[in-house]
C-alpha cells in the first residue's frame, strides 16, 4: 500500500507523522500542494490513500475534491473537509445532529448584524466563517465595538467579511478543552490555558493533560460523526449553566504539543486509522 501526504510544508506535526512512517516501514510520498498538478480529466490513482495536511483550506478542499473523482480515499474526506472549514456548516452539522453548542445568529448586512448583536447580548463573539488560530476573532463588549467592528468588516469587502457569525460568548475558567477524534475512538485530550480570552496554543495557551471524561468522550464522539468522521479535534467549552458545549471541529488538526501532554502517540494512531482507509476497512 503506497500512502500520499498532501501537504504545503513540512512543519512539526508532518515531521512527526514522516517519522512515524518511517519506523513502521510504509510506503509514502510527500505531495507539495504547491508544485501538484491535477488533471481533472485524467485520473492518477498511484496511492491507495491520501491524507491530507495543507496548511490553506482551499486547497485542501479543492485537492480533496479531485482525489475523489479519481476514486483515491482520503482523510480527511472532502465533505468533512468542506463542513469542518466553514464555522457556519460546523454549526449547522452539530445542531442537526442535537449536539449542545453555543448559540449563533448569522446576519448578512450591517444594519441586521448589529440588530443580532443586541439579540444576542454583550459581550458576544464575532468570527470570519472560515479561519483558523483564533484569527479575526473579534470579543464585542459593548455598541461601540460592535459598531467599529461592523464597519471594519464591511470596509475590508471580501466575501469572507460579508457573511456575519455571532456567537454567544462563553465565561469559560481560564480554559478550553481540545479532544482528539480518530474514527469513532476520542484518543486524548487537553486543556488550553490562557488569561487571555482566546486560548488557541497558536495564541500562547498553554496545554496540560485533560483526563477524557465519559462526557468529554460522548460530545467528541457525536460531534465527529456530525461532521462525518474520520481524524479531527473537536473544542469545548465548559459552561457553567449547560456543561460542555461543542464550539469547533478542525479537519486538519495540529498534535505537536499534544503528545508528551498526553502520552498518546496521535500521530501513530492517525496511521492507523490512514492504513486501515487504505485497505479498505474503513469506508468514507
Amino acid at each position: 500500500m503506497k500512502i500520499g501526504i498532501l501537504l504545503s510544508r513540512v512543519r512539526a506535526e508532518e515531521k512527526l507523522l514522516i517519522d512515524e512512517c518511517e519506523k513502521r516501514r510504509l510506503d509514502y510520498e510527500l505531495i507539495d500542494d504547491r508544485t501538484l498538478i491535477m488533471p481533472m480529466d485524467q485520473p492518477i490513482r498511484k496511492w491507495d490513500v491520501v491524507l491530507e495536511r495543507c496548511i490553506q483550506h482551499s486547497r485542501a478542499l479543492h485537492a480533496l475534491r479531485i482525489f475523489e473523482d479519481w476514486g483515491v480515499p482520503t482523510v480527511n474526506t472532502y465533505h468533512v473537509a468542506d463542513t469542518c472549514g466553514n464555522k457556519l456548516l460546523t454549526t449547522s452539522a452539530l445542531l442537526r445532529a442535537g449536539v449542545p453548542s453555543p448559540r449563533t445568529i448569522i446576519a448578512f448586512e450591517e444594519d441586521s448584524a448589529l440588530e443580532a448583536i443586541e439579540q444576542l447580548g454583550y459581550p458576544c463573539v464575532m468570527k470570519p466563517v472560515v479561519g483558523s488560530w483564533g484569527r479575526l476573532l473579534s470579543k464585542i463588549n459593548d455598541r461601540d465595538a460592535a459598531e467599529t467592528v461592523l464597519q471594519h468588516k464591511s470596509t475590508l469587502g471580501s466575501y469572507i467579511h460579508s457573511i456575519y457569525y455571532i456567537q454567544e460568548y462563553i465565561r469559560k475558567p481560564g480554559r478550553d478543552i481540545r479532544s482528539f477524534v480518530v474514527g469513532d475512538e476520542t484518543i486524548c485530550a487537553i486543556y488550553r490555558s490562557s488569561p487571555h480570552w482566546i486560548t488557541n496554543t497558536a495564541r500562547g495557551g498553554k496545554a496540560s493533560n485533560c483526563p477524557v471524561t465519559d462526557e468529554i468522550d460522548r460530545l467528541s464522539r457525536a460531534a465527529a460523526r456530525a461532521v462525518g468522521g474520520g481524524i479531527v479535534a473537536v473544542d469545548l467549552l465548559e459552561d457553567e449553566q449547560r456543561g460542555l458545549l461543542v464550539n469547533e471541529v478542525n479537519y486538519t488538526m495540529e498534535f505537536r504539543n499534544s503528545i508528551t501532554t498526553t502520552g498518546v502517540n496521535i500521530p501513530g494512531r492517525m496511521l492507523d486509522y490512514v492504513t486501515a482507509v487504505g485497505e479498505g476497512r474503513i469506508r468514507g
